[in-house]
């Protein structure tokens, strides 16, 4: 059967612009743009002049760069505000969040990265997170990704290997199939997992997975700077963990009838 082939390419070309963009934490000058998605200056430049008139877009004249503007927020804030996860968990998350006092992260699953679809920030000092709603980060360098990655079969991880290009991000992330696959055991064993300073330096993370009945509904962590992690902290934050995991998947068996 004939693949049927996409209708106006132009669309897929501004998807790619969108992700660039998405990608960068600084605005972006046309050269560079053209340069990371393959494209001419030319035909990226009439493509953000489209995406700019509709908002999608946002240039800063002075500096002639490019970023990601307002007019997505209103597609994106609804998409967020649909998903039942975020709307069973979040209670249960305030209440961790109020016990702590630490970040508190909710997210999902969307291809081979986690999506943030909730951050509860802490009142205490911490160190400057790189995490955003709405932005993605890869499963292997958070506990989040790793807790939903030690509940996948065989042959789904061996797809994700497959795919999955791991670089280090900081001396700390794990890049090997083996040493993340001994993580994982460990998650199979505890029920969370560990983020080391392996996505951002001080940073130090633990998460679990949210499934029930074999079917992934998401992941949550709690975040804090690495200077503050102690024995007793450590303790008390995984204790808080798992009876949060707990109530949540409780939640869902209520609301998606597995009892």
């Amino acid at each position: 059967m004939t693949q049927p082939q996409p209708y106006g390419t132009v669309l897929l070309k501004a998807e790619k612009i969108l992700s660039f963009l998405a990608s960068k934490s600084e605005p972006q000058p046309l050269h560079v743009i053209a340069k990371e998605t393959e494209m001419t200056n030319s035909t990226v430049s009439k493509i953000l002049s489209t995406l700019e008139l509709i908002g999608y877009i946002h240039r800063n004249d002075k500096t002639k760069t490019y970023q990601l503007g307002s007019g997505l927020v209103k597609y994106a804030n609804q998409y967020l505000k649909d998903l039942s996860i975020s709307k069973i968990a979040y209670p249960y998350l305030k209440d961790l969040h109020r016990l702590l006092d630490e970040t508190v992260h909710l997210s999902i699953r969307e291809g081979n990265e986690m999506l943030y679809l909730n951050k509860l920030e802490s009142t205490q000092p911490i160190v400057v997170t790189t995490s955003r709603i709405g932005f993605t980060k890869p499963m292997y360098a958070s506990a989040m990704g790793k807790a939903v990655l030690a509940e996948c079969p065989t042959a789904e991880l061996d797809d994700y290997f497959s795919t999955v290009r791991m670089t280090a991000f900081t001396p700390n992330t794990l890049v090997d199939r083996d040493d993340l696959e001994k993580e994982f055991q460990f998650v199979q064993e505890h029920g969370y997992a560990f983020d080391n300073s392996e996505e951002q330096i001080e940073v130090f993370c633990i998460g679990a997975s949210l499934s029930v009945d074999g079917k992934n509904y998401g992941a949550f962590s709690v975040s804090m700077p690495t200077y503050r992690r102690t024995p007793e902290l450590e303790e008390k934050v995984i204790s808080a963990i798992l009876e949060t995991k707990r109530n949540i998947i409780q939640e869902l068996k209520q609301v998606y009838h597995y009892l």
